[in-house]
């Protein structure tokens, strides 16, 4: 959402707080555009020829490959490996738009499911029982 009409909405006395919160974090995004954070549902538009659909949902692909390109700038290109993962991983359609655009930085490896936070607290156990030795990243 461009910054001036986020300043916009939380001050136009038309929202309260927990409204602007549930529009950044629940409510924004696929839900704002198509009703539905559900990406079968989505497809399911698409596949069916809605072209707003196809234009909200390639315009979250090109966003991810956005931030996956200023990612690979800090890093200053030395890139192992791109990781798609979560939910919506599981979207062969999304993560095709992804690769496209991204592939040339590094191979990129999908594994759906949301084990995030197990994976997290995983790394941080080894960290602990000293099987690892905890990473900086500057």
């Amino acid at each position: 959402m461009p910054t001036q009409a986020l300043v916009d909405m939380c001050f136009s006395g038309n929202f309260t707080l927990e409204e602007m919160l549930k529009k950044l974090a629940g409510k924004g995004g696929l839900v704002s555009h198509l009703g539905t954070n559900d990406a079968r549902k989505v497809e399911k538009m698409i596949e069916e020829g809605d072209e707003h659909a196809k234009l909200i949902y390639e315009a979250m692909a090109y966003q991810i490959a956005k931030t996956i390109g200023e990612m690979a700038t800090v890093l200053k290109g030395k890139v192992d490996a791109i990781i798609l993962t979560g939910g919506l991983a599981y979207s062969k359609m999304l993560t095709e738009w992804v690769k496209e655009r991204v592939s040339f930085i590094a191979p990129v490896k999908i594994y759906p499911g949301e084990n995030e936070m197990e994976a997290l607290a995983l790394g941080a156990l080894r960290v602990l029982r000293g099987e690892e030795k905890a990473k900086t990243y500057e």
